[in-house]
């Protein structure tokens, strides 16, 4: 019994942290290659969330609501950068904080004023409804299994354009000496504006899929924004792969802490003591692992590489 709670942990850490690794890779290619700090991040994860509801209801298409909502998003991105962000990149950090955290409010009015305050749900296609046995005695959700599949494989992909490919090369000339790249015939300001219409993209793949599991509301995306400005300095600035590894840790810490904890302290005291204490240990954690590896490594697990 309790190695299949442990390993149905497991597996929730693993989805999580492969959807916090969506929003991360975005994130950390701004921030890290680009030297932006986009606080506004979140807000295209609200955004990709609400047109995915949005759309799979008009549609009756779950599918088809997620694929219109992942390109509502990046043209939502794209336009972003183009009329806002582009007038940011020479500023220092500070005006990028105020001008993006204005944003937020921004998408936050405008999803209330559309939506409403109460909560949308998004319901799970009906192909993926249904828990899957993985071995005799131990089922699992299908849509959490389709979450962690399809994590992996963007993961895989992402890697692959940005490492092995000719405009990931080119994003990362153009971050390294933007002036060399413009001489060379590079379209910097294209190959930016591809980057981030990317990126949310990345933010609507996780908030259609992580809305299909818990809810899509005004607000969403600040709480899962902290956690993955942890996640990028966990696995260091400007780099995909140690933005996965820190995805999956802060996903595993998040996920088995907030079980585990609030059960050890029910059995050793009062409930009502218990029942306050545990869940603010289980969110302090995170915290506590991302001071411990900024204490080690200051530049994170795996720094991008200058």
């Amino acid at each position: 019994m309790q190695s299949t709670l442990l390993l149905e942990l497991a597996l929730n850490g693993l989805q999580f942290g492969l959807m916090l690794f969506l929003l991360a890779a975005g994130l950390t290619l701004v921030f890290g290659i680009m030297d932006f700090i986009n606080l506004a991040h979140g807000s295209l994860y609200m955004m990709g969330a609400y047109f995915a509801a949005t759309l799979s209801l008009y549609t009756g298409s779950f599918w088809l609501g997620l694929v219109l909502a992942v390109a509502a998003t990046m043209v939502a991105g794209a336009i972003l950068e183009i009329l806002v962000f582009r007038r940011l990149y020479r500023r220092n950090h500070m005006s990028q904080v105020l001008a993006t955290f204005a944003l937020i409010l921004i998408f936050n009015e405008t999803a209330s004023l559309v939506w409403g305050e109460q909560p949308l749900r998004l319901s799970t296609p009906e192909l993926l409804s249904q828990p899957i046995e993985l071995w005799p005695g131990f089922s699992y959700s299908s849509f959490r299994l389709f979450i962690i599949v399809a994590g992996l494989a963007i993961a895989a992909l992402l890697y692959f354009i940005v490492a092995r490919t000719r405009i990931g090369m080119l994003v990362r000339a153009g971050a390294s000496n933007r002036e060399m790249a413009t001489a060379m015939g590079t379209n910097i300001s294209l190959i930016f504006t591809l980057l981030f219409a990317f990126g949310a993209g990345l933010c609507a793949v996780a908030g259609a899929l992580l809305g299909s599991i818990l809810s899509v509301q005004v607000g969403m995306g600040e709480n899962i924004l902290i956690l993955a400005f942890v996640v990028i300095v966990v696995g260091g600035i400007g780099s995909i792969r140690g933005a996965l590894i820190g995805s999956l840790l802060v996903g595993f810490v998040d996920t088995i802490s907030r079980t585990l904890l609030p059960t050890l302290f029910r059995a050793l005291m009062p409930p009502d003591v218990a029942s306050n204490l545990g869940p603010a240990l289980a969110s302090i954690l995170i915290y506590v692992l991302m001071a411990g590896v900024l204490f080690l490594k200051p530049e994170g697990l795996f720094p991008a590489r200058n």
